[in-house]
């Protein structure tokens, strides 16, 4: 049966059978691809299952909130919960791809950090109204940056940690503090998360048109209106994901969001310093040599010392006699 459709709907994407056997056609190539090239950390099929897993979850998450957005953009109540459902499971998804360890939660704060002064900015100015059916779409899309600039920042930054901890010990050494050592390796990689808005505020209009833009037009707005909210959409995404990395680093550095630890890398203690890295007052001064603690030397066996001089007499005596 085939859903009824205005014609905005109809235009974009008919909700029918046919539907269903594209998306499904779609989820088993990825599946599948993801499977056959062995796409996953450890060359298995465990990424395969995410991206089935994904699809599903997906197709059930949108049928949930179909269900229910209309209840909740007319309902204070609903919309408030569904804002902070948002972000709740936006920490719970950015903790669990960063870290397995207990220091997930730490996640809530750069998605915090970088949403809450931007929707307080918009609402404040009145560039956004209260109401669901503007709030929902903005801060969906505005957690949805942050989550994703928290996982690559993290991510990358204890990556970096992990196969350069030679250094960070050595600026441990120099006299750098835990933080500042940790942060001069982590921050090229947390960087790098910036990249994709980047991109994507680069190439607008010329290789994507984003959901804002296309969802404006469909919805009956013009052309000029679409551009200008979907440039305010990208502006404002790319100032939460800056702040969103710069909070995640420093959270990093800090060793408040860690990972688990592997072989071979020295766990971190006192304050972020490595086990065997010397204390400031314990490291060595130029120019200065180091000083001896006491000589190391081999016990003497006093029996063993006897029969050895005995022989050497003994062995000196026919010479004497023969002379």
């Amino acid at each position: 049966m085939v859903m009824p459709m205005n014609s905005a709907t109809a235009a974009l994407l008919p909700v029918d059978a046919v539907l269903g056997w594209v998306l499904a056609v779609f989820l088993a190539a990825a599946v599948a691809v993801t499977a056959v090239a062995r796409l996953s950390p450890e060359q298995r099929f465990g990424r395969a299952r995410e991206v089935l897993t994904a699809g599903v979850r997906a197709a059930l998450q949108l049928a949930a909130v179909s269900a229910v957005i209309g209840w909740v953009v007319h309902s204070g109540t609903g919309l408030l919960a569904f804002v902070l459902l948002m972000y709740a499971v936006a920490v719970r998804t950015a903790g669990r791809r960063i870290t397995s360890d207990g220091s997930w939660w730490w996640t809530a704060l750069p998605i915090a950090a970088g949403v809450v002064p931007a929707v307080a900015l918009l609402l404040a100015t009145g560039l956004l109204p209260v109401r669901g059916i503007a709030l929902i779409p903005v801060t969906g899309i505005l957690i949805g940056g942050a989550l994703t600039a928290t996982v690559l920042a993290g991510r990358q930054s204890l990556a970096a940690l992990e196969q350069r901890h030679g250094e960070v010990e050595a600026g441990l050494a120099l006299g750098l503090t835990a933080r500042d050592a940790r942060i001069e390796i982590a921050r090229p990689a947390a960087s790098d998360a910036l990249v994709p808005g980047l991109d994507q505020t680069r190439t607008v209009g010329l290789v994507t048109l984003p959901g804002a833009f296309v969802g404006m037009l469909l919805g009956g707005a013009d052309a000029l209106t679409a551009g200008a909210v979907q440039l305010f959409v990208l502006v404002a995404l790319m100032a939460v994901q800056a702040v969103s990395v710069a909070v995640t680093l420093e959270l990093v550095a800090r060793s408040r969001l860690t990972a688990p630890r592997r072989g071979g890398h020295v766990p971190a203690v006192d304050g972020g310093r490595p086990a065997h890295a010397p204390r400031p007052s314990e490291r060595r001064r130029p120019g200065k040599p180091r000083a001896m603690t006491g000589r190391t030397s081999t016990p003497t066996n006093s029996s063993t010392t006897a029969r050895t001089s005995g022989r050497r007499r003994s062995a000196a005596t026919p010479a004497q006699g023969g002379g």
